[in-house]
């Protein structure tokens, strides 16, 4: 009999790899490159520049840590996706200057800041 505390999968959870790792990481990026329209509502899928940016620079801080380290497919998987990334970025900002949008989002109002939420729900106590 099943264990009452597992959760039922909807697919299979695919095996923790190197070549998994670039992929999602490619997958966020063209997300954030707004490459997909996955909702209704548009502004879910307007590009964020600075995030894709970011995204694209820690693929390259990859390629750059893993040199000599990676078999031929996972090299070519990393450098052709960093390849088509760079190559969409300049398009979609070329896009947005041509349309007069801005490349960031937004501004943030202050109270939208991110919370630092600690082990003891943000009431600073210590544990001991």
């Amino acid at each position: 009999m099943a264990d009452s505390t597992e959760q039922p999968q909807d697919f299979p959870i695919p095996p923790a790899s190197f070549s998994f790792l670039v992929e999602s990481i490619l997958m966020q990026t063209q997300m954030q490159l707004g490459l997909f329209h996955l909702g209704e509502n548009e502004e879910d899928s307007a590009p964020n520049l600075p995030l894709a940016k970011h995204s694209i620079d820690i693929l390259g801080m990859l390629q750059e840590k893993t040199r000599g380290n990676l078999t031929v497919e996972e090299a070519r998987l990393l450098e052709n996706g960093l390849t088509e990334l760079r190559f969409r970025y300049v398009q979609v900002s070329d896009e947005m200057k041509r349309r007069g949008q801005p490349e960031q989002p937004a501004e943030k109002k202050e109270d939208d800041r991110p919370l630092i939420i600690t082990a003891d729900g943000g009431k600073g106590s210590k544990t001991e």
